[in-house]
């Protein structure tokens, strides 16, 4: 596009496809926050179980990263940082749900829901469930190296604890969930 400005013609700037400055935790980072978007809405639905909407704490995770881009350090880890932060925020978030009054279920839930046929399905169904019986320390865990794929390292930074006791956590969760989905003999 092309601007006149009497008999000069300015070229103006291209419009960013997408935003760069806000989008960024800080200035010189290499990391884009809106390639981890699809790995934020893993964990927070691994986190959420029902509890809350997880999209709007990917949403609410983001406003936090770009409110304190400025407490980001460069050359850290980015993918690390977010998750930190939607961490603390599902936490805040659980906190200050359990200080309020609950509501009446919505008419959406009441829904009748048609229920599986198909033998896969049915062991999908068990295993969420016995997923979403481990703790919730087991659970993050698990999310981050087998879901996500996070290595040890950064699920260590991510939920602020040694490696060892990533591993420990996996292992357990693991063991868990096998003796739970092992059919009795």
């Amino acid at each position: 596009m092309i601007d006149q400005v009497g008999s000069l013609e300015l070229p103006k700037p291209p419009l960013p496809s997408r935003p760069t400055l806000a989008a960024r935790p800080a200035a010189g980072a290499s990391d884009d926050i809106l390639d981890h978007v699809p790995a934020l809405r893993a964990f927070a639905r691994g986190l959420c179980r029902g509890t809350q909407d997880p999209d709007d704490l990917v949403q609410e995770t983001l406003l936090r990263a770009i409110e304190y881009a400025d407490s980001y350090r460069p050359g850290t880890n980015l993918r690390a940082w977010l998750f930190t932060i939607m961490r603390s925020r599902f936490y805040n978030n659980c906190r200050k749900s359990s200080r309020e009054p609950t509501g009446q279920a919505d008419c959406v839930s009441a829904m009748p829901k048609s229920q599986p046929t198909q033998e896969w399905h049915l062991r999908r169904k068990e295993l969420l469930h016995a997923v979403d019986q481990l703790p919730q320390h087991y659970r993050e865990a698990l999310m981050l190296i087998t879901v996500l794929g996070e290595s040890y390292i950064n699920a260590a930074q991510i939920l602020e604890c040694d490696i060892g006791t990533i591993k420990s956590r996996v292992s357990r969760a693991r063991r868990i969930l096998r003796e739970t989905l092992q059919p009795e003999f």
